[in-house]
């Protein structure tokens, strides 16, 4: 059995109280349901200005009304040091995932991006240490990789940060770590890379590229690649980022904790890679895409050129063992973006 066979199996017999903040979000609600499937109780925070309501009813519908009873739901906002700490009153474990994503939102709005990201870190930071939590999980970011030029990346080499979003990230990994030398505080960082899957929303300028995309080709719309095309990126399917966080949580070797890890497939694929892999999964249904074709725009501003992960440290300490390649991931996803997107 793999190490997070292991911990699944613990966990259906054994419940613990998860904070997950951000639950309404794409990311926040895979993990709930995920959580709450393996009989956990889970306490969600969310102020619903990136998450949407139908992702928690999406989870509701998915799991039977007495599992849902498991959930416990607070409107609130990580800006509010109150609002953290009631949300991690008897708390054992945090995944901390509410944040103002986007690199060209934070390049738009700076101010609201560090209020979010690093106020927002901060009042986490402090109510999980007040509440005496057994570790706090964070989602960080590949963007803290910023202009250095090395593929694959490793943890331990980072360059200078190329947007507001890419410093707010980096910061919340040195609050962590002097969290974790000033009062204790056991934390894991998770540097993800493009994560996709469903409930992840295709709407708005700062869509991601992948929800996006299938929207568009499903509706036949105007499809933009930014650049030539083979801008590439380390495409990372939900289930993996599953995985990843509840490795992270119950990780038990000292070694493991109060550290950064890369959460991807060290893998890469192109932008016009990606679009062949979605148009084909989707031709026979939509025979319009036959004559489909994209459009290609200037590259954007604060986009790295490629990126790719060097995942052997969480391997390593956390026995993470992603199960879903690019294309595992799209196939399984499709069924929610066609019955979702159309």
């Amino acid at each position: 059995m793999t190490r997070y066979q292991i911990i699944q199996q613990t966990l259906s017999t054994r419940p613990y109280r998860w904070l997950v903040t951000g639950v309404a979000g794409f990311i926040g609600s895979n993990l709930l349901e995920a959580l709450l499937k393996l009989n956990q109780k889970v306490v969600g925070l969310d102020n619903f200005s990136t998450g949407y309501q139908h992702n928690l009813d999406q989870v509701k519908a998915a799991v039977s009304p007495t599992i849902w009873a498991n959930f416990t739901f607070h409107h609130g906002d990580i800006r509010s040091l109150q609002d953290c700490q009631k949300a991690c009153e008897n708390i054992d474990f945090v995944l901390h995932h509410a944040a103002l994503g986007s690199v060209p939102r934070s390049i738009e709005d700076p101010i609201q991006t560090n209020e979010s990201n690093i106020s927002g870190f901060i009042n986490m930071l402090v109510a999980a240490r007040d509440a005496n939590v057994k570790r706090f999980v964070y989602a960080a970011s590949s963007s803290t990789y910023g202009d250095h030029p090395d593929l694959p990346k490793i943890e331990s080499v980072i360059g200078r940060p190329l947007s507001p979003y890419a410093v707010t990230k980096y910061v919340n990994e040195l609050y962590a770590d002097v969290f974790a030398r000033c009062y204790g505080i056991q934390s894991i960082g998770l540097r993800y890379f493009n994560i996709f899957g469903p409930r992840q929303d295709p709407n708005g300028a700062y869509a991601a590229v992948i929800p996006q995309w299938i929207a568009a080709l499903i509706q036949n719309k105007t499809l933009k690649i930014n650049g030539d095309g083979e801008t590439s990126r380390d495409f990372c399917f939900v289930e993996n980022v599953i995985q990843a966080n509840l490795l992270s949580a119950l990780a038990e070797e000292s070694a493991a904790i109060n550290q950064v890890y890369n959460i991807a497939l060290n893998e890469r694929t192109s932008l016009n890679e990606l679009y062949s892999m979605m148009r084909k999964l989707l031709i026979n249904k939509f025979p319009h895409l036959q004559n489909h074709q994209p459009i290609y725009v200037d590259f954007r501003q604060g986009d790295v050129r490629h990126s790719q992960a060097d995942i052997s440290k969480a391997m390593n300490l956390l026995g993470y063992a992603p199960t879903h390649r690019i294309d595992k991931g799209l196939e399984e996803a499709m069924d929610w973006y066609i019955e979702n997107l159309s």
